[in-house]
C-alpha cells in the first residue's frame, strides 16, 4: 500500500469575491428553508409538521440526508400521525408548503 504525505498548507484568508459568494450561498439556503425554524409547524400535500431543528451546517446535512451535495436539513416530525418519529429533510420551501403555527420568538437561528 503506497501512502502520500502531504504539507499541511495553512488556508488563506478568502478573497472579497468569495465572501460576496458565500453570502449568496447563504442567502439560497435561507430561501430553500423558508419560514420553518424550530417550532414552527407547516403544512404540505404530504402531512402537517412540527421543526424540531434547522441544520444549516452542510457536512451534518449530508450525513443526515445522505446525500453529498446538502447544504442544509431540517428534522420534522409528522403532528398527523401519533406514532411520528423525528426524520429529516431537505425539500425546498414552495407554494404548496403552508405555515400552519409559528411559535412565538422562533427566528430560524439567522439574521
Amino acid at each position: 500500500m503506497l501512502t502520500i504525505s502531504m504539507p499541511h498548507q495553512p488556508t488563506a484568508p478568502a478573497p472579497a469575491g468569495d465572501l460576496k459568494n458565500l453570502e449568496g450561498l447563504r442567502r439560497v439556503v435561507e430561501d430553500q428553508i423558508g419560514p420553518r425554524a424550530k417550532g414552527t409547524i407547516y403544512q404540505n400535500i404530504d402531512g402537517a409538521f412540527e421543526v424540531l431543528a434547522v441544520i444549516r451546517d452542510p457536512q451534518q446535512a449530508r450525513e443526515l440526508l445522505k446525500r453529498r451535495c446538502a447544504q442544509w436539513a431540517v428534522i420534522v416530525r409528522d403532528v398527523l400521525r401519533a406514532d411520528g418519529e423525528p426524520f429529516p429533510v431537505g425539500s425546498v420551501w414552495t407554494d404548496s408548503d403552508h405555515l400552519v403555527l409559528r411559535e412565538a420568538g422562533a427566528d430560524g437561528g439567522a439574521k
